[in-house]
């Protein structure tokens, strides 16, 4: 295969600025289409908060909501959504970056978005809802192309729905029915804009065909728009070939000309071959600007520049409002792809490819993944995602990484351990027991010589720090496998942090404090340097409770300081390393004697515990006996009790873990002597804490039981615990309580 041609690099806005610019830009409504003012004043006149354009494609959909953004006097935020953005941080790092650059509000509202992605439902989504609904002015959001959202981004969308206040809208466009849309009309809340809406008359079509320079008789215009069925992009079709023919009756002659394909054949035929190649071979393009088409093209001559065809070519839709970036329209863009399936289809592996180095050389290596993932190029792919991989974790986006891996199959990730390592760890951050435990099976016993593609020094490197992440074989075999990355990952290395606190967690579970300190140090210095925010809170926060047990309090406390800051700086709420941060806080404060401040840190630390598994024992372990002992110094018996039975099935599944065992011993033996001080209701476990930001959404049992993958009964059974322990009796007045107490919102 020849190596790809010298690709042009974008400058000096960086690639993936420019293409979030595009999506967050109101485009310019067309001037060929008919104005559609008398839908737009019934909507913006309605008391709804909420507009939902449901139609097929090719029903003007995205130009009615440019039309009416360009005449909104309320602040107007736009979001053009395409199949990449089925994510829920994704989702909502969007709309909220719309808001913000609608508004002027609320500048640390996105990088709010940007959270575990378990915490999406019940932190973020509320968040965003707050925003919205305390805006100091109105506003209405535009959302386009909701049909590529999926259950879990629907959902996120349907909490910040609530959120939007009397004055202001959000204006949403889909091919398919909205999910959200039942339970607002039930409350009377949404205006309804579908097909019958949207079909254009006979009047419409004779202005279609004026713009081309066609006059129609009242007679033909009506024919056409029955031929049609008032479908608007059947109009502008059948105006072209009206245009081209020279003859208005052309348009009402022969069979089925009101078939998509026939009118784009017809229109497309008449184009030069360059043209028509240039158009089949961008739509594998979900973006397109001049610099990438051209690379696309490689020794074939572009025939015009993008702006130049966009004014011969209504299916070929600007996407900003420079004219920098555009997109087909999705009924071209099927057509045209079904053009390049007959005529070159050879040629798309080698079109995708030359897509994917020119995101590569521009610096956006998630696209360029892509459209490797509709390639044979297995091997760059897997490459770049082994790279990406806990990056993109990190940001939130456990749905994108998710389907990468997906998409690349089992088959694939399987013949490469690296990547095999890279999937359990995603199971053991998000805390998937079972999906890690496979992995770590599977990996177990392989053999890899090739390069890593996650950085580490090499293959065995990385699986033993997964398994003494794990710890599943007692903490001398985690110390073996910590030294033995220790070995392998150079001074310079971006993972020498992790081995280093592997080594230090080793020491601490086998009870050697003093050279689990000395580690955590090391770590801790290390993590500094690189910037691994997750390991510096870890270290300061272990390195906190060891001077808290030697009467340290000073030294401890400007430790958990910089760990607070760190985990509210960069969003680590919902990570397993902020439990121990907030259990460690709150023993803090209560031994300063604040029990307020204690009991919120408390809360905190309970609210994230459920990515605390089994799966990461050690800091699993430490932070619910840390919890649990603060707890009983605060008279709560039974939470602390609670907690002690949450140790006791940890360690069913990981019973050699040193120090714990003893440490779990002496607290039953506390608890057992302090009696029944006082009583508390006992917490929401951690199933129930996964069940409750459900609770907020339209969702049925039957519906919730299949986003969680739980029985119908068991959800019921969940449910009712909850209002039990909340003092609830209804959904709202749960959610009502869960936000009072913490346990919901931001």
């Amino acid at each position: 295969m020849p190596g790809p041609p010298a690709v042009s690099v974008v400058a000096p806005l960086l690639l993936d600025e420019r293409l979030l610019d595009a999506k967050l830009s109101i485009p310019l409504a067309r001037p060929c289409f008919v104005s559609r003012g008398s839908l737009i004043a019934d909507a913006t006149g309605s008391d709804c908060r909420v507009v939902a354009v449901v139609a097929p494609a090719g029903y003007g959909k995205t130009n009615l909501l440019a039309q009416w953004a360009a005449d909104e006097p309320r602040s107007s935020g736009w979001v053009s959504l395409d199949r990449f953005d089925d994510d829920p941080v994704a989702l909502l790092t969007l709309v909220a970056a719309a808001f913000v650059r609608a508004t002027g509000e609320a500048s640390d509202l996105i990088a709010d978005m940007r959270v575990h992605s378990l915490a999406t439902l019940g932190r973020a989504a509320p968040r965003l809802a707050a925003a919205l609904r305390g805006s100091a002015q109105s506003f209405v959001l535009f959302l386009d192309d909701l049909q590529v959202l999926g259950p879990a981004a629907s959902d996120v969308l349907g909490v910040v729905l609530r959120g939007v206040p009397p004055g202001s809208q959000v204006v949403a466009a889909s091919r398919v029915a909205q999910p959200h849309v039942p339970g607002l009309r039930a409350a009377g809340d949404v205006l309804e804009i579908g097909v019958r809406e949207l079909a254009l008359g006979a009047a419409a079509a004779q202005q279609i065909f004026r713009q081309a320079n066609i006059e129609l008789t009242p007679e033909l215009a009506s024919a056409v728009t029955a031929r049609t069925e008032g479908w608007p992009v059947g109009l502008h079709l059948a105006a072209t070939i009206a245009h081209d023919a020279h003859d208005a009756s052309a348009v009402i002659v022969g069979n089925d000309r009101y078939v998509a394909d026939y009118l784009y054949g017809e229109s497309f035929a008449a184009l030069p071959e360059t043209t028509r190649m240039f158009l089949r071979r961008t739509a594998v393009l979900d973006h397109m600007c001049d610099e990438l088409c051209s690379a696309l093209m490689a020794d074939t001559p572009v025939p015009n520049s993008l702006r130049d065809l966009e004014s011969s070519n209504v299916f070929l839709i600007p996407e900003d409002r420079t004219r920098k970036w555009y997109r087909y329209h999705a009924l071209y863009r099927e057509f045209l792809l079904d053009e390049l399936e007959r005529e070159e289809a050879s040629a798309v592996p080698r079109l995708h490819q030359l897509a994917a180095g020119w995101y590569e050389a521009n610096s956006s290596p998630a696209n360029a993944i892509e459209h490797l993932l509709q390639s044979p190029d297995h091997e760059r792919c897997v490459s770049l995602v082994g790279s990406l991989g806990l990056i993109t974790y990190q940001a939130g986006e456990l749905a994108t990484i998710r389907r990468w891996l997906t998409a690349l199959g089992d088959d694939v990730v399987e013949s490469c351990p690296p990547l095999g390592v890279l999937s359990a760890w995603i199971a053991v951050l998000s805390g998937q027991p079972l999906e890690a435990e496979r992995w770590r099976g599977l990996l177990d016993t392989v053999t890899f010589e090739g390069p890593p593609v996650d950085g580490t020094a090499s293959f065995a490197s990385g699986r033993a720090m997964l398994q003494a992440a794990m710890c599943a074989n007692g903490p001398e075999q985690m110390l073996v496998d910590a030294c033995l990355a220790l070995d392998a990952e150079p001074s310079w290395s971006v993972w020498r942090d992790f081995a280093l606190s592997m080594a230090a967690e080793a020491y601490l579970t086998a009870g050697d404090i003093a050279a689990a300190a000395d580690y955590f140090a090391q770590a801790s210095e290390r993590a500094g340097m690189v910037g691994n925010n997750d390991v510096r809170i870890r270290t300061d926060t272990q390195l906190a409770l060891i001077h808290m047990d030697q009467g340290r309090w000073s030294e401890a406390a400007d430790l958990l300081a910089g760990a607070l800051d760190a985990i509210r700086d960069f969003r680590l709420n919902d990570y397993a390393s902020a439990v121990l941060t907030f259990a460690a806080a709150a023993r803090m404060a209560l031994h300063r004697g604040d029990l307020e401040q204690a009991d919120r840190e408390l809360t905190r630390a309970m609210r994230a515990r459920p990515v605390c598994t089994y799966v990461m024992p050690t800091v699993a372990l430490k932070s619910r006996l840390s919890l649990a002992g603060t707890y009983l110094l605060m008279a709560d018996n039974s939470t602390a009790r609670h907690l002690v039975r949450e140790i006791d099935d940890l360690l069913m599944h990981r019973p050699d873990m040193g120090v714990f065992v003893d440490q779990q011993r002496a607290m039953k033996e506390l608890l057992s002597a302090s009696g029944t001080a006082s009583f508390s209701v006992t917490p929401l476990t951690p199933a129930e804490l996964r069940l409750l930001p459900y609770l907020q959404t339209h969702l049925t049992v039957p519906e919730i039981s299949a986003r969680l993958f739980i029985s119908r009964n068991t959800v019921s059974t969940e449910v009712g615990s909850i209002y039990r322990k909340l003092g609830a009796s209804s959904r709202s007045e749960a959610v009502e309580r869960a936000v009072a107490v913490g346990l919901l919102g931001a």
